[in-house]
């Protein structure tokens, strides 16, 4: 059998070709020792049958022998036995023949399974040397990241060490500064102190003159031309001249000059004049006649034009639209058709660049700082108002709605509402924490600008109509009548008077707590020469 076996390899020269010399011999022997034991596994059937086989004939022929021994009749009766079991041993011989030849068969089937599961078995162990040099690979490269994150864990650690001592040292910084700061405030307030009491010494001196020259004048005639214009004093009818006259003449001139740089041809200035001076003939006292000094006539009393710029700055690309000074003065905004609000540092009467803020996708209309001075707010032509901290240069929040470009935005009562007008003829109230309007005021005209005032909103428009809207009420609680398109509006910082400015090229001046008492302020020189002119306080 192992003969045979050995033959059979040798008639199949594919069977271990490619191998080296040195391997050939073993894997020659490996293989016929297993091929050796699975046919001897597949034969054990065979060979038991084959072995009884032989005892089956060796039996037969001993009967055949004692069979020839025995009389006729028997031999006979035993012959056609042993012939019957002749036959049944032929047959299975047969059987026995057909069953070889199919385990044959299915030995050769078990041994291609096993050959295609061999080279099977080769790709599975060349691709696992490849697997094996990959995990090689990839403990090397683990092995190099690691030892990069050992080294960046290093130099974050210093990095961090140098932030921890930066920031120790900023605290040190803010915490001197602030005592800087209030050293400087305390010298501010004993500097402003002493300013007082000198200004209180001076206006009491003043007050005190102003006294004694009003008392000489009421014990002085005086007679008024009211048709020409202009004030004459008559001296005592002695052509002598006292040194009492002297100071007479000396303080009608006074008055005299006093009352023409008013105006020469103003029946009211001449009117108030002559009533002052009867009242001091019937021995009125000086506080009234102080009051009436004072009061306001509406007439330019003085107008100078900047003769010299301070300084000049390329502040803009394009054109300005907006400019605001912050609650302390410190700090200016200024925005323009070029997208951005850019602010400057004041300080001793020159402007610093600070930053800028951009975020806007058109020009920029209107700007507002909050109370606090932390916020500011603008109104843009992209039909949206834009709200920054000044720390950062993106916007904080974005309020859309508006259908067409917003002209004005301010803080309302509430640091947490903004107001806006538009020139879709609506004004609306904005809740900051939730970024979302809360109210809308539909208004028959263009809203050009508008201010805050407690809870009330006062919006100007394009049909010469000043608005006082009350926020508890949400409506329109009054309408004061203006003689031109509203430009803009502007209130005082103890919010008691509002000044408008209008296209009849005239200031109005509205007194909020006497009835909306109304000044009108009118110029010779003085033009409103478009819709975005602005009068400020």
């Amino acid at each position: 059998m192992a003969a045979m076996n050995v033959e059979i390899n040798a008639n199949n020269p594919e069977r271990g070709s490619g191998r080296p010399a040195d391997r050939w011999k073993p894997h020659i022997v490996r293989q016929l020792k297993l091929r050796d034991q699975a046919q001897h596994a597949g034969f054990q059937d065979l060979i038991r049958f084959y072995t009884r086989l032989l005892e089956k004939t060796s039996m037969a022929s001993g009967i055949l022998g004692s069979a020839s021994r025995l009389p006729s009749a028997d031999c006979s009766s035993s012959v056609s036995s042993l012939l019957s079991q002749n036959n049944k041993l032929k047959k299975t011989t047969g059987e026995l023949a057909y069953q070889v030849v199919e385990l044959q068969q299915q030995t050769k089937m078990k041994e291609c399974v096993v050959e295609e599961q061999r080279g099977r078995m080769e790709e599975a162990e060349l691709r696992l040397a490849g697997a094996a040099a990959a995990r090689r690979d990839l403990r090397a490269r683990v092995a190099l990241v690691q030892e990069g994150n050992r080294e960046l864990k290093r130099e974050y650690d210093e990095v961090l060490e140098r932030h921890r001592d930066m920031e120790r040292t900023f605290r040190e910084e803010k915490v001197r500064g602030c005592q800087l700061l209030e050293d400087m405030i305390c010298r501010k307030q004993q500097a402003a102190a002493r300013m007082n009491s000198r200004n209180e010494r001076r206006s009491r001196a003043r007050e005190a003159s102003l006294q004694k020259e009003l008392q000489t004048a009421a014990r002085t005639s005086v007679s008024i031309d009211g048709s020409a214009g202009s004030s004459s004093l008559s001296a005592p009818s002695s052509r002598s001249a006292s040194p009492k006259s002297e100071t007479q003449e000396s303080t009608e001139r006074r008055h005299t000059r006093l009352f023409r740089s008013a105006s020469a041809t103003s029946p009211r200035i001449l009117t108030s004049i002559k009533e002052l001076f009867e009242r001091k003939r019937r021995g009125n006292s000086v506080c009234s006649v102080e009051e009436d000094l004072y009061s306001p006539v509406g007439i330019c009393l003085a107008a100078r034009v900047p003769a010299r710029a301070l300084q000049v700055l390329d502040a803009h690309d394009q054109g300005i639209n907006a400019v605001k000074f912050s609650c302390g003065s410190d700090l200016l905004a200024t925005g323009g058709t070029d997208r951005v609000v850019k602010l400057w540092d004041v300080k001793a009467g020159m402007l610093t660049y600070r930053g800028t803020l951009d975020g806007s996708t058109e020009g920029i209309t209107s700007i507002e700082f909050d109370p606090t001075g932390l916020r500011i707010l603008a109104a843009s032509y992209d039909k949206s108002a834009l709200l920054w901290r000044l720390d950062d240069s993106v916007p904080k929040l974005t309020l859309t709605g508006h259908s067409r470009k917003v002209t004005a935005a301010r803080f309302s009562s509430s640091v947490r509402q903004v107001v806006t007008g538009s020139a879709d003829r609506t004004v609306r109230l904005w809740d900051l924490q939730r970024a979302a309007c809360i109210h809308v005021v539909e208004v028959m005209s263009y809203c050009s600008d508008l201010v805050c005032s407690e809870s009330c909103i006062i919006s100007g428009h394009y049909d010469c109509k000043i608005r006082l809207w009350d926020t508890r009420v949400s409506g329109c609680v009054q309408e004061l009548p203006a003689q031109g398109k509203v430009t803009s509006l502007d209130i005082s910082p103890d919010h008691r008077q509002l000044l408008s400015c209008c296209r009849d090229d005239c200031l109005q001046l509205v007194d909020l707590r006497r009835s909306n008492a109304r000044i009108c302020f009118r110029s010779e020189g003085f033009k409103c020469g478009s819709d975005s002119t602005k009068a400020v306080f």
